[in-house]
């Protein structure tokens, strides 16, 4: 008889699954968002997992001193039997963001993002200019 965990992530996800058919869905959200920081003297690299997610689906943005990434995803995944009728159908879609705070002199233009293979790197300089609050606060994400 299998009884659901009482610490586990999602008590009606165990209570109906199967403990050895977890979903691809519930590996992805432990990985979601795994922050490194590294301090190289003169700025801080941060390096974020975002396993799954493509480029455009990525956004960083910096306001009142904080930095803000932002990512969405979705995926649809349909079985029919021979005769086309659905005999399961599942959706997802989701979104997710994490905010640090860099800092109320940071300016958008010194903060560099590359993007690749679901990592995203970020270098923050630690002595950053004035902040101008009038003009866009989003980071162009190269990869």
């Amino acid at each position: 008889m299998l009884l659901p965990s009482i610490f586990g992530e999602s008590l009606l996800d165990e209570f109906f699954d199967h403990p050895h058919q977890r979903s691809h869905y519930q590996s992805h959200v432990s990985e979601m968002m795994r922050t490194d920081i590294k301090d190289l003297g003169n700025a801080y690299e941060m390096t974020m997992n975002l396993p799954g997610i493509k480029k455009e689906n990525v956004k960083a943005e910096l306001k009142d001193g904080y930095l803000t990434i932002s990512a969405s995803s979705a995926s649809q995944n349909e079985e029919k039997d021979s005769d086309g009728v659905y005999i399961r159908r599942e959706r997802y879609a989701g979104t997710c963001s994490r905010s640090f705070y860099v800092g109320e002199d940071a300016q958008q233009e010194d903060i560099k993002a590359h993007f690749e293979d679901g990592t995203l790197k970020l270098q923050v300089p630690k002595n950053m200019k004035e902040a101008d609050t009038e003009k866009s606060n989003y980071i162009a994400i190269e990869g």
